[in-house]
C-alpha cells in the first residue's frame, strides 16, 4: 500500500474508532462520559502508535475534544498544559543548554566513557546504573534532566566510531531509553524515590493508624531487590533488542578518551560556575523533602517556608536557569553564561506532549474512566490472591500508561482500601503492588516525563518504544506480582 494512502487511513482510523466507541459502547450506564473519554484515549493511542500525524498534533486532541464532549471546560484543560513539571523541563533544559554551550557535557561524557569502556553494552550499563542510583532519591524527571546533557554528549562522542546510520540510531535509542527507564525503575527502591511511594506512605498511615508494619527499611527490603532485578531485566531487553550483533563501536579504546580528556585542559571559569549551579541544583533536589529513615527523619529545606508545598523541583530548576542568565561570562564579554538566543532551542512540541499527558490524565479522572478501570478489580473478589495481585498490577499499569504515576496511585489507593475491607486481606498485600505498578509505564512517550524527554530527541522510533515498553510492562507486572505474593502473603 502506498505510504501516503496508509498515513491517511490511519489519520481517519483514530476519530472513526472513537465514533464507534461513542455510539456503540456503554461502559457505564450511569455515566456516558466514561465511554466518551475511552474514545478519546483510543483515538490518541492510534495516532501515537502509527505516528499518522506528528506527536505534537496528537497532543492537541484533549484540548479540543474534552470541552466539545462536555467532559471538562476549556480553562481547566488548558491549565493541565502548564503543570509545574513543564517548568522543571524548561529549567532543566536551560541548564543542559548551558552545560552544552561551554562543553562541560563533553568533559562529563568522556570521563564516563574512559571508566565504563567502549563496548556498547558496557556504556548502556554504565548509564543505566548511574540513572538508577540517583533516582533512588529524587524523581525520575529530575534524574533524567540531570543526566540528559552528558548522555547526549556520550552518544555524540561515539557516533563517529559506529558505521551506518541505522546502527547509530539503535545505539542512541538504547542509551536514551536506558536512561529514562532506569530513572523510573530506581524510584521503586526507596520510599522517597518517586511521588507515588511518598503518597502511599502518607495514605497508608492515615487509613491504618494502628498498624506499625511499614518502615523505610521494610519498603527498601522489597524495593531494592525488586528494582535491581527489574533493572537487570531491562538491560537485557534493551541489549537484545537494540545491540545484539547490530551495533559495533570500532577503532576505539579507552586511551582515546583519556587523551581527549587531557586535551580539554583545566576547567574554565564558565565551566566552574555551571558545575557549581548544576551540583547545587542536585543537592537542592535531593534535600527538598523529608526523608524518613525509620529511626530518624532528615528534615527537608521546604520546611523553611510557611507552607512546605509552596515549592517543588520546578522551583529549583527555574532558579538555576535564572542564575545562568545573570552570571556574566569572561570569554564572551557583555554576555551571561546563557543568552536567550541559546534558550530558543527548547522543543515546544515536547512541551505540548507533556501537557497532553496531564490533560489526558485529567480527563481520565473527571470523566470517571479511571474509577471504572479501578473498580473492575471487584470482579477478582473470589479468585486466588496471586491473581488478585496480578489483576491490580495490570489495571494500575494500564492507567499509568495514560495518566501520571501520581494520578494513578491517588486513584488506586482508595480502591485498594475498599477492596481490602471486602477481602479481609493484609492491606500491604494490595497497596504495595498497586504503588509499584503505578511506576510502570514504558510503552508511550507521555507515560512518564522521563519517556517524553528522551523521545523528544527524535532518535527513538515509536514502534520500537512500544514493543520494548510492552515487554518491560509485562516483566514488571510479573516481578511485582511474584515478589509481593511471596514476600507479603
Amino acid at each position: 500500500m502506498n505510504k501516503n494512502i496508509r498515513k491517511h487511513l490511519f489519520i481517519l482510523l483514530g476519530p472513526l474508532t472513537a465514533l464507534l466507541i461513542w455510539n456503540f459502547t456503554q461502559l457505564d450506564s450511569n455515566n456516558p462520559n466514561v465511554s466518551l473519554m475511552a474514545g478519546v484515549a483510543v483515538w490518541m493511542s492510534i495516532w501515537w502508535f502509527t505516528e499518522a500525524v506528528h506527536l505534537a498534533v496528537t497532543a492537541l486532541v484533549p484540548f479540543l475534544m474534552l470541552p466539545l464532549l462536555g467532559i471538562a471546560d476549556t480553562k481547566s484543560v488548558a491549565q493541565q498544559y502548564t503543570d509545574s513539571i513543564i517548568f522543571l523541563f524548561i529549567g532543566g533544559f536551560m541548564l543542559a543548554f548551558a552545560i552544552e554551550k561551554w562543553n562541560l557535557h563533553k568533559r562529563i561524557a568522556i570521563k564516563i566513557l574512559s571508566i565504563v569502556g567502549t563496548k556498547p553494552a558496557h556504556i548502556l550499563l554504565g548509564v543505566m546504573l548511574s540513572s538508577y542510583l540517583i533516582s533512588n532519591w529524587i524523581s525520575n524527571t529530575a534524574t533524567t534532566m540531570m543526566l540528559f546533557g552528558a548522555v547526549m554528549a556520550l552518544i555524540s562522542e561515539t557516533d563517529e566510531f559506529i558505521h551506518g546510520e541505522k546502527s547509530k540510531n539503535r545505539f542512541a535509542a538504547a542509551i536514551l531509553l536506558g536512561l529514562a527507564f532506569s530513572a523510573t525503575i530506581g524510584g521503586m527502591a526507596t520510599p522517597v524515590g518517586t511521588p507515588p511511594n511518598m503518597y502511599f506512605f502518607k495514605a497508608y498511615k492515615e487509613a491504618f493508624p494502628t498498624q506499625n508494619d511499614l518502615t523505610f527499611l521494610k519498603w527498601s527490603s522489597i524495593g531494592y531487590p525488586l528494582s535491581a532485578l527489574f533493572l537487570i531485566a531491562t538491560f537485557l531487553v534493551l541489549r537484545f533488542y537494540y545491540l545484539r550483533k547490530k551495533v559495533v563501536i570500532s577503532n576505539l579504546d579507552n586511551l582515546h578518551f583519556k587523551k581527549n580528556y587531557r586535551t580539554l585542559g583545566s576547567f574554565s571559569y564558565e565551566e566552574k560556575w555551571i558545575a557549581a549551579i548544576f551540583f547545587s541544583c542536585m543537592a537542592l533536589w535531593f534535600t527538598r523533602v523529608d526523608i524518613n529513615f525509620g529511626s530518624f527523619t532528615f528534615k527537608g529545606w521546604n520546611h523553611l517556608f510557611t507552607n512546605s508545598k509552596l515549592v517543588d523541583d520546578a522551583t529549583v530548576a527555574i532558579a538555576a536557569a535564572l542564575l545562568l542568565f545573570l552570571i556574566p561570562s569572561k570569554q564572551n564579554k557583555g554576555e551571561a553564561l546563557l543568552e536567550w538566543e541559546d534558550a530558543k532551542k527548547i522543543r515546544y512540541d515536547i512541551i505540548l506532549m507533556f501537557g497532553s499527558g496531564f490533560a489526558l490524565a485529567y480527563g481520565f479522572d473527571v470523566s470517571g474512566l479511571s474509577n471504572w478501570l479501578a473498580h473492575s478489580l471487584v470482579a477478582l473478589k473470589d479468585v486466588h490472591i496471586i491473581f488478585i495481585i496480578l489483576g491490580i498490577c495490570i489495571i494500575v499499569t494500564i492507567i499509568s500508561e495514560f495518566a501520571s504515576n501520581i494520578a494513578s496511585i491517588q486513584l488506586a489507593i482508595p480502591v485498594m482500601i475498599a477492596l481490602q475491607k471486602d477481602l479481609d486481606l493484609p492491606p500491604l498485600l494490595l497497596m504495595i503492588p498497586a504503588t509499584f505498578a503505578a511506576s510502570l509505564g514504558f510503552m508511550l512517550p507521555v507515560a512518564t516525563a522521563a519517556n517524553t524527554i528522551v523521545f523528544g530527541t527524535k532518535r527513538i522510533d515509536m514502534k520500537d518504544m512500544f514493543k520494548v515498553g510492552l515487554a518491560l510492562d509485562a516483566i514488571g507486572i510479573t516481578l511485582i506480582t511474584l515478589f509481593c505474593y511471596f514476600y507479603l502473603a
